[in-house]
């Protein structure tokens, strides 16, 4: 077992389900005490805290909704006072809606900024000053989606508000270098869930992997093992950068 995140601390936002639980399950199997965000899935999330806790690990609930910015600064310096610190942030939870651009309402472009970007801003802000303070480096991931690098029919407010935040990373990651704080994108293709609905993955898959090089779309297992490199010390000279795991559906 990798011992990269040995007495680590990890908040991942949206960690109650699919990629959010799988991230969590191997930051705590290398030895990162984590704390796992959720907005309504609390059952899911006390599922992942409890299936860390039965192999030892240390792990912990926050309800937070990352767009309100003081409720993600108390979970933030509550996963502070109750690890001790924090080293890794990433930003996971994220909301995706399909509409076509001219049926899209005010709304829902506002939802869309206020957790694809304000999200990633309002965790940042919280935790990049107990980063900085401590004095021992961190590390800032945000995830999203591949049309915020390639654009896609649809899903322009998710687009939009991802690629803001690509910018947000790249920014962060120049301020914050100085201390040894990494800050890095990663986008995503299509990744099947939990939480898919059946009907639409009988009908859309065999379409959607026509575009996929690996002619499958991704698991949630196939995205967790890069986030842990990233929050890893092995990826201590990586930053500012946007990787894509997206089974080659876009080669940018």
């Amino acid at each position: 077992m990798s011992e990269s995140m040995q007495g680590k601390v990890a908040l991942i936002t949206g960690a109650g389900r699919d990629v959010g639980r799988e991230i969590a399950l191997l930051l705590a199997s290398r030895g990162a005490a984590v704390a796992i965000n959720y907005a309504a899935s609390a059952d899911e999330a006390a599922k992942v805290v409890a299936d860390i806790e039965a192999v030892g690990g240390k792990a912990k609930a926050w309800q937070a909704d990352i767009a309100d910015r003081d409720a993600t600064k108390a979970m933030v310096d509550d996963v502070v006072k109750t690890f001790g610190g924090i080293d890794a942030v990433v930003n996971n939870a994220g909301i995706a809606q399909r509409a076509r651009f001219l049926e899209t309402t005010p709304e829902q472009w506002q939802r869309h900024v206020d957790v694809g970007l304000m999200g990633t801003v309002n965790t940042s802000h919280a935790a990049l000053p107990y980063m900085v303070d401590a004095g021992r480096g961190g590390r800032i991931v945000s995830i999203g989606g591949d049309s915020s690098r390639i654009g896609e029919a649809n899903l322009s407010m998710a687009a939009a508000s991802r690629a803001a935040t690509i910018a947000l990373i790249k920014s962060l990651a120049r301020e914050f270098g100085r201390y040894d704080i990494t800050c890095n994108a990663v986008t995503l293709g299509m990744i099947q869930s939990a939480h898919s609905d059946p009907k639409w993955l009988e009908e859309m898959l065999p379409k959607m992997v026509k575009n996929y090089p690996l002619k499958r779309i991704g698991l949630p297992t196939d995205v967790a093992p890069m986030i842990a490199f990233l929050v890893s010390d092995d990826a201590a000279w990586i930053t500012g950068q946007t990787i894509s795991v997206n089974g080659g559906f876009a080669m940018l």
